[in-house]
């Protein structure tokens, strides 16, 4: 990124840092996203999304309303269960699911 306030960028790459450390829907975009790219594009890719609430909370005066860490895995049950079934394969385990039983 070569465009925007220098400072800014700092104090906001700054904030994800220690963002990553908690359990909340912008460490685990965080993480999703470094897996793919990179850490420092993670970094500036949720560093954008910071300032994307801080804007949006500021215009509209609402609070944030957090998302939560397991907001990917329930986007789409469906290919989080493929994928986990797919990687227990991979490492040698035969699987077979089925519905869990409500107590």
């Amino acid at each position: 990124m070569t465009k925007g306030n220098p400072y800014l960028r700092a104090v906001l790459a700054e904030i994800v840092w220690s963002i990553t450390r908690t359990d909340t829907y912008l460490a685990a975009q965080y993480h999703r996203i470094a897996r793919r790219k990179g850490k420092r594009r993670a970094v500036m890719a949720v560093a954008h999304s910071v300032l994307v609430i801080i804007y949006h909370v500021l215009r509209e005066k609402k609070p944030y309303q957090e998302l939560g860490a397991d907001y990917f895995d329930r986007l789409d049950t469906q290919q989080t269960q493929r994928y986990y079934v797919r990687r227990l394969e991979q490492l040698g385990y035969a699987v077979e699911l089925s519905p869990a039983q409500n107590a």
